[in-house]
């Protein structure tokens, strides 16, 4: 086995120039899934990859689902008793705007001190390419795999994950497996390796207040008529305290209490304030007092405002109260919350608060689900094992703020262990301007695949 890693490896050096130039091509390909005229591009993106699996040396075809094609692909070992590992990741990007704060097009990547910069170069694309290029390695040097492997490529992650969990559910046997790898997640940094165990779920609202029939004169009808934005404020402003706890009764029902151990294993991550304002520019960070800031965005739901709008908005000013008010809330919730008992909550919550001389009207969607996952298994101790080997540390376990909606499907349909081992950093920009991938995760995850997947065979 040292051979076949040390032969995969020295490929991987010789071919970087040309593994990053393909990224780069994968890269130019504007496959957004949330706006229509995108359509088109987000389908090349699926024909693109299938290609490149197919010339690689896998069997690789588009399924058909109701919205975007799945890419799907194959490879067999000859060896009976070979593990298979189910590969997952999403060719579709996070749209682009505002495009004024890119510093080059997000579509025509740049090589910039170490990064390639455009969108999607972290999420998702940067990350699952890495998967592909560990499986040329491994192919190309000794023409066989040492495990099963298949491959599965959606283009509706960003939006949701449409139809992918119902295709999960409808084909366990096509995706049967001995476990599932992701990379789509964040490292703490290139000398910290991160496993996630915990992701949290969504659910997501919007919210309309109307009061008038038509937009009217402020001067002839203000303090007559009820103001549909401020009443709309008004609601939401009663959704939470000034110290960021949420006040909906029931909305916190099911959340889990931490135990001193778990407690004490997130502490590890050296993650607070300090890397907050880095980040993200905030004046400071914020939220429930009684919990850390790792804790906060692992273990504690949240009520988020993401827009709000209504009225004028133009240059200059215009004098009306604006016939009704939008707004788009979503939430992330924690095991073991159930998306449907928070939509309700919130539903009466605002219902028995409107206010008088106004209509609400409101849209829940379905939501998806949080997911915990279990650290004993021999999947994970691979992963321990690879990410140890390639970043000279032993990974970090981390609860996630964010979602994937398919690791829950896959947890409880697949039933097989879920890896959630991601090669992004904190810097990358994901879902903001200048989106960017560092050719060092892209060489160490590579590396990190191919250990992953040597060390599976040895389990098997």
């Amino acid at each position: 086995m040292s051979d076949l890693l040390e032969e995969a490896l020295a490929y991987a050096r010789e071919h970087r120039d040309a593994f990053v130039q393909e990224l780069c091509e994968y890269l130019t390909i504007p496959s957004v899934s949330a706006q229509p005229e995108h359509e088109r591009d987000v389908k090349m993106a699926a024909l693109w990859v299938v290609e490149h699996l197919r010339q690689r040396g896998l069997s690789a075809e588009l399924l058909t689902t109701e919205g975007a094609p799945l890419v799907y692909a194959e490879w067999k070992s000859s060896h009976t008793h070979a593990p298979t590992v189910l590969i997952y990741g999403h060719y579709d990007v996070q749209p682009a705007e505002p495009l004024e704060l890119w510093h080059t097009p997000p579509f025509e990547p740049s090589l910039r001190g170490g990064y390639i910069v455009a969108r999607g170069a972290d999420d998702n694309k940067g990350q699952h390419f890495a998967h592909i290029k560990a499986l040329e390695c491994l192919l190309c040097t000794t023409g066989a795999l040492p495990i099963n492997v298949k491959v599965l490529l959606e283009g509706e992650e960003e939006i949701g994950s449409t139809h992918l969990s119902r295709f999960v559910r409808e084909h366990p046997e096509l995706l049967k497996c001995d476990c599932v790898l992701i990379s789509d997640s964040a490292m703490r940094s290139l000398q910290q390796p991160t496993i996630i165990y915990g992701l949290r779920g969504l659910l997501d609202l919007d919210i309309t207040v109307r009061a008038l029939e038509h937009d009217v004169h402020s001067g002839h009808y203000g303090g007559n008529v009820q103001n549909p934005i401020m009443a709309l404020a008004q609601l939401l402003a009663e959704a939470k305290d000034r110290e960021g706890r949420v006040l909906i009764p029931g909305f916190y029902d099911g959340v889990r209490a931490l135990d001193a151990a778990e407690r004490a294993q997130l502490a590890r991550c050296a993650w607070g304030e300090a890397e907050i304002k880095k980040e993200t520019g905030a004046l400071q960070a914020f939220g429930e007092p009684e919990f850390t800031p790792v804790e906060r965005r692992g273990i504690r739901p949240t009520f988020e405002v993401n827009g709000m709008w209504g009225g004028y908005t133009g240059p200059g000013i215009k004098t009306i109260i604006p016939a009704e008010a939008h707004a788009k809330v979503t939430c992330r919730l924690v095991p073991y919350q159930e998306p449907a008992h928070v939509g309700a909550a919130i539903r009466r919550f605002f219902e028995q608060r409107c206010p008088p001389g106004v209509t609400l009207e409101m849209r829940i969607g379905p939501g998806s689900p949080p997911t915990l996952l279990p650290l004993d298994n021999h999947a994970m101790r691979a992963a321990v094992q690879a990410a140890t080997a390639t970043f000279g540390a032993e990974p970090l376990f981390e609860l996630e703020g964010g979602s994937i909606p398919v690791v829950h499907e896959f947890a409880h349909t697949l039933q097989k262990p879920v890896v959630l081992m991601g090669f992004g950093l904190p810097e990358d920009n994901i879902h903001a301007p200048n989106e960017r991938f560092a050719l060092a995760s892209f060489e160490k995850g590579i590396e990190a695949s191919v250990r992953f997947m040597i060390q599976l065979s040895a389990t098997s």
